[in-house]
């Protein structure tokens, strides 16, 4: 049987070859959006501040960078229900004035304002989620992008499956046809707006990646993908300290095609800012009137390029507690770049604490701004433990920064900027740029930028981006860029892009854009772009990528699971094991010994051919692929009873032509085994089957075709023949054409 199994493996690529091609992408495309700010949600509800202010900036992104002409926009500020349904019916009427050959139209509707978890919230009425998922679907468009900025979207998401996750990966392109549905929080959480910023935290984020701070891959264009995953991080990131507690946008994503859907194009514009390799730190673009446009995180070591109009900025940027200023003016049809020399130090606004407390003087606020906003700095602390250290005897107790630190016990400080040892441990307030050393364990309080060594453990509580290395156990309670090893186990709370390895398991609250390799188990809370390599089990509510392992489960799977039990919520991909179980797979292969889809096949068919004149075989797959597994006696020439009984294991494609007619095209391995009991195995017949189907009744067709026929010896013996068919030849193989007919139920 596993010979026959491994040669059922070289014609996958073949069967394969048999799914249904694509069809050509369209000649061109046409956006075209309704945008709807509201602030007044109704009595008992405080006036919103900005959600007229965020339509009108996602709007202007759009006609700017986004393909909208000014003719294709349609906006409704300030209305109510009435109103919503009026600009609804004219969106419609807009929509199919547009259609035409060779066009492909897009739809975008976008709500900023208030909602529950039943509807939209305009003045005194509610516009319901069901109301308004049945309006998007009644749209006449290939594409529908509905965007709602408001408390408890997340509901409309949740609807048909969408849950609160980071970025997804689209399979869409100029072929593209579907909807996508994002939601500035889920169904129970509050969408929060700020004065600070002067709009909500999810509408700044987004309109921030798509004028360009989202372009990961730096091609000049902002994808779907790369605008949601950017406003994610950004909108989780700024809210997670804020009194109404962090905010997790949400989406429900239904799209097919090929590539990703692009959302703005920066080379579309005229006015472009190329901020240089060197610049790092949090940056707010602010235009001449002192609104801010963009705010992103740069890292040095790659160029970020943001779309804008022309008029003259100032750029802020901080970096740690240091700020700095830069002012340059964009003009029409040239591209500004912006160096790390174009900032000039800046000293912070001195303000009053709302406590009542004291206003600082302009000598205590320059030495907070030089020392980390309050700390003392100190190149070297040395000592055994708190208390009986350099940082604490000579400051008497207070916050100090240092660059090395060396400690026989355990060492304490409030931010390090270098390099800390310790038999004991390191326990840092503030944040690490650097590393840290210990026999015991590493604590990091804010934010790590660097590497974690220990025996014991490391813990980080901000954001971890570098290395955690232990024999013991790794925690980042919010990971980016980082990197996990672990004799013991690895857990980040957040999502985190790198690699998780240990010996134990990997637990990620988020998701994982990398890899996760664990003797254990791996398991990713959210959602895997990457690997999944385990001895025990992989878990992953979705996987973009593979899962390799024992037992291998996953929700949403577009990619490939290999292991001896395979289950999937929705597959996509490749499901190679001895079992695989899926509850929807939409397109790919199950390959293995027993392959069970919720909406798939599973028939019992009794057949004879021309070597056995008794057949019962088990077909279980997918819609167009499956596995059978067939059981069947024969007699040969000159016998007078049964002669043989064989076992054999099958891969094929079925194709359905129309509502009662089908093909299937297999290929099929028995071994042959001596009536007499005797195992031997070393015949193997493999058969080449095209069989014809006619449903007779719901559960009745009957089935028949010609089958092309290879027999031989695994020990090179000469074979006798065993059908009617065949010519005798002499020879260790012999090869005929054959025929099968039956029925299946």
């Amino acid at each position: 049987m596993t010979r026959s199994f491994l040669f059922l493996l070289l014609l996958v690529p073949a069967l394969a070859a048999a799914a249904p091609a694509s069809t050509a992408p369209p000649l061109s495309v046409r956006r075209l959006a309704l945008l709807v700010g509201v602030n007044d949600g109704g009595e008992g509800r405080a006036r919103l501040r900005y959600a007229v202010t965020d339509a009108r900036s996602f709007g202007d992104v759009l006609e700017e960078l986004g393909g909208v002409q000014p003719q294709d926009t349609l906006l409704m500020m300030e209305g109510d229900r009435a109103a919503f349904e009026a600009a609804l019916a004219r969106f419609k009427a807009m929509l199919t004035a547009a259609r035409r050959q060779g066009t492909r139209i897009e739809a975008l509707l976008y709500y900023s304002g208030h909602s529950d978890e039943q509807g939209l919230l305009l003045q005194k009425d509610r516009f319901g989620y069901r109301e308004l998922r049945k309006a998007l679907e009644s749209l006449p468009a290939d594409v529908r992008i509905a965007i709602l900025d408001s408390c408890a979207s997340g509901t409309l998401a949740r609807q048909k499956g969408g849950v609160r996750r980071p970025a997804f990966m689209v399979d869409a392109s100029s072929a593209v046809r579907g909807h996508a549905i994002l939601t500035s929080s889920s169904e129970d959480e509050v969408s929060q707006e700020s004065d600070r910023i002067g709009g909500s935290f999810f509408t700044h984020n987004l309109v921030s990646g798509l004028r360009g701070a989202a372009d990961v891959s730096g091609d000049g264009r902002v994808t779907l993908h790369e605008a949601y995953q950017f406003a994610f991080h950004e909108t989780l990131a700024r809210t997670e300290e804020t009194r109404a507690g962090a905010q997790h946008p949400a989406y429900d994503i239904e799209l097919a095609g090929t590539g990703d859907l692009v959302m703005t194009d920066l080379r579309s514009t005229a006015a472009v800012l190329v901020l240089g390799d060197l610049v790092d730190g949090r940056l707010f673009v602010r235009d001449s009137r002192g609104r801010l446009v963009v705010e992103l995180k740069k890292y040095a070591g790659r160029t970020t390029e943001l779309g804008l109009q022309k008029g003259r900025y100032t750029v802020m940027r901080k970096v740690l507690d240091q700020t700095s200023q830069a002012e340059f003016e964009l003009g029409d049809g040239g591209r500004t770049v912006l160096a790390a020399s174009a900032f000039r130090a800046v000293q912070g606004e001195l303000t009053a604490m709302r406590g009542g407390g004291p206003l600082p003087t302009a000598e205590s606020a320059s030495a907070a701004s030089a020392t980390g906003g309050g700390h003392r700095a100190r190149f070297v602390n040395v000592g055994l433990f708190p208390g009986l250290q350099t940082n604490d005897l000579l400051n008497g107790g207070a916050p100090v920064d240092n660059n090395l630190s060396l400690s026989m016990g355990v060492s304490r400080m409030a931010r390090l900027d270098g390099v800390a040892v310790a038999l004991g441990a390191n326990l840092a307030s503030d944040q690490v740029d650097g590393l840290q050393l210990a026999v015991g364990a590493n604590v990091v309080r804010g934010d790590l930028l660097g590497a974690q060594v220990a025996v014991g453990g490391n813990w980080a509580h901000g954001k971890a981006e570098g290395v955690q290395a232990a024999v013991g156990l790794n925690v980042a309670r919010s990971s980016g860029n980082l990197g996990q090893l672990a004799v013991g186990a690895n857990i980040s709370g957040t999502s985190l892009a790198g690699a998780q390895l240990a010996a134990g398991g990997n637990w990620t609250a988020g998701s994982v854009d990398g890899l996760q390799v664990a003797a254990g188990l791996n398991r990713v809370k959210d959602r895997l772009s990457g690997l999944q390599l385990a001895a025990g089990m992989n878990w992953a509510a979705e996987a973009r990528g593979a899962q390799v392992s024992l037992v291998n489960v996953g929700g949403d799977v577009r990619g490939a699971q290999v292991g001896l039990v395979n289950v999937a919520g929705r597959m996509r991909g490749l499901q190679l094991g001895l079992v695989n179980v899926s509850r929807e797979m939409e397109s790919g292969v199950p390959v293995g010994l027993v392959s069970l889809v919720r909406d798939g096949q599973f028939h019992v068919e009794a057949f004879g051919n021309d070597f056995n004149y008794a057949n019962t075989a088990l077909k279980m797959g997918s819609r167009h692929f499956y596995t059978t597994l067939v059981v069947g006696m024969g007699t040969a020439e000159g016998a007078r009873g049964p002669s043989h009984w064989s076992l054999g294991l099958g891969l094929g494609a079925h194709l359905p032509f129309t509502e009662r007619f089908f093909l299937d095209v297999d290929a099929v391995s028995n071994t042959l085994y001596g009536w007499n009991m005797k195992f031997e195995g070393n015949r193997l017949v493999h058969q080449l089957r095209l069989v014809a189907g006619f449903q007779v009744a719901r559960d009745l067709a009957l089935i028949g075709g010609p089958t092309l026929n290879v027999m031989h010896d695994v020990n090179g013996e000469p074979v006798s023949n065993v059908s009617r068919l065949a010519r005798p030849a002499p020879g260790d193989v012999l090869l005929w054409p054959g025929v099968q007919v039956g029925l299946r139920i």
